[in-house]
């Protein structure tokens, strides 16, 4: 015979009402300004639901983006028909995001949700490393697959991540250097 269950169950409609609520106040207010209070309030759940499921508001925004209620159009890569084009203008893309006043607090938010959470950290660099990403990547690198894809994946976010962690500036012409390094010098 089965216990009956103590304490409240985890409703799907919860949890998707605190994402919709945490992804719509971080567009009106921004970072700073995102309490758990608020998000609960929005969301019309106890603060404790919240903490039920993530530990701080960055686990609730890491959530929202791997869950695309959050940052999606600026998740989409461009497709121009060059490749190595369109990579270093998604992550030029990415990198203006992290440099507007929200920016820096979401991706600060980011890493220490993944720094506190190794489930978290899989999930962001999954989606992140994504299916379209490595498809243009495998053809500005002629066909590559494999360890050599998913490396040079890793050094192009890597190092982006590591300038914006630094705070500093990074333009189009930067991300194309760090493209042509990573990838190798475009065929002529």
């Amino acid at each position: 015979m089965a216990l009956p269950r103590s304490g409240p169950i985890r409703s799907q409609a919860a949890r998707s009402a605190i994402l919709d609520a945490a992804a719509a106040l971080f567009a009106e207010q921004g970072y700073d300004l995102l309490t758990i209070e608020g998000i609960a309030r929005r969301a019309g759940v106890g603060k404790q639901t919240i903490y039920r499921w993530w530990p701080s508001k960055g686990d609730v925004l890491a959530e929202a983006i791997l869950e695309r209620r959050l940052l999606g159009a600026q998740r989409e890569l461009p497709d121009t028909g060059d490749a190595r084009a369109d990579i270093a203008t998604w992550l030029s893309d990415l990198f203006t995001l992290r440099a507007s006043p929200d920016g820096e607090g979401l991706l600060r938010s980011l890493v220490a949700a993944a720094a506190g959470s190794s489930e978290t950290g899989r999930r962001l660099r999954t989606e992140i490393l994504a299916a379209p990403l490595m498809n243009r990547l495998a053809v500005a690198m002629g066909g590559a697959a494999g360890a050599r894809l998913e490396a040079a994946a890793d050094a192009l976010v890597g190092g982006v991540i590591l300038r914006a962690l630094s705070r500093e500036d990074f333009g189009l012409d930067d991300m194309r250097t760090l493209v042509d390094t990573v990838v190798g010098p475009a065929p002529r």
